[in-house]
């Protein structure tokens, strides 16, 4: 058998893993920093969603840390868990995968934001779901903006639909636009699919949309994102790590699985 000590030891990758969240935060932030002065924008104005999915409650601690209060999950029963593991009243959680139909009572009972909303039903159930105890659910719509099968969000042409009808319901708060763009290493055509949801967004703004949140960029395209208005950065790599694969399928009894998930 092996000794108490090593039983309690934490692999090697968790480790390193562990070890380089305070650094990477750091880097992370002097990239928005740079992004935004470069854009003539404030970086006070960007919000950072460090997206934790797939990694522990120590991850979580760590970067909490260091100074960061805004979370990001994938996976309601992940996030779930990680909400009451860190119990931090200072934490604001942010939903920003696929939301299937069984999940939305408990992503309503525990989230603060959902980035992911792309039909009209979801977003009555997630109502409908909050409890009256809590401020409303700070919502975004999604786009799909490539038209990228498999992907979720809505087509840029039925989000004014979309919205007007979430706009109406009395337990969630309309904020915003989200959108996954088709992956590009080119920077220039990055800026155009992330011009193109600022522009939507403006479009609804002029339809009598109120909206003020542009949650769009990872680890490889914030800065891309920035320089054409993001308000909110979703980051998880380039905070965590490559995510190991034997941690890439939570443990959700089946019932969620590991799709296009709202970050790197």
């Amino acid at each position: 058998m092996l000794p108490q000590q090593l039983i309690r030891t934490k692999p090697l990758f968790l480790l390193e893993i562990m070890d380089t969240i305070g650094a990477n935060l750091q880097a992370v932030r002097q990239r928005i920093a740079i992004a935004a002065q470069a854009g003539g924008r404030n970086p006070d104005d960007i919000g950072l969603i460090a997206v934790s999915k797939t990694f522990g409650a120590a991850a979580v601690a760590l970067a909490r840390k260091h100074g960061q209060t805004v979370f990001g999950e994938s996976y309601a029963q992940e996030g779930v868990a990680k909400i009451a593991a860190s119990h931090d009243p200072l934490i604001t959680w942010h939903f920003i995968g696929p939301i299937q139909s069984n999940k939305t009572r408990m992503i309503a009972e525990h989230f603060e934001w959902v980035h992911s909303i792309d039909r009209l039903k979801i977003a009555q159930r997630l109502s409908a779901a909050r409890p009256a105890g809590l401020a409303p659910l700070q919502v975004c719509i999604q786009v799909n903006l490539g038209a990228e099968h498999g992907k979720g969000g809505v087509a840029p042409g039925e989000a004014l639909a979309l919205a007007r009808g979430v706009a109406t319901l009395p337990q969630l708060k309309l904020r915003g636009l989200m959108a996954i763009p088709p992956m590009s290493p080119d920077h220039a055509q990055q800026r155009r699919y992330f011009a193109q949801l600022r522009q939507l967004r403006d479009a609804l703004v002029s339809a009598g949309i109120a909206l003020d949140t542009l949650s769009m960029g990872m680890s490889d395209d914030f800065d891309a994102a920035i320089a054409e208005g993001a308000t909110l950065v979703r980051v998880g790599t380039a905070i965590f790590g490559p995510r190991p694969k034997t941690l890439a399928t939570p443990n959700t009894g089946g019932s969620e699985k590991p799709v296009e998930s709202g970050s790197d």
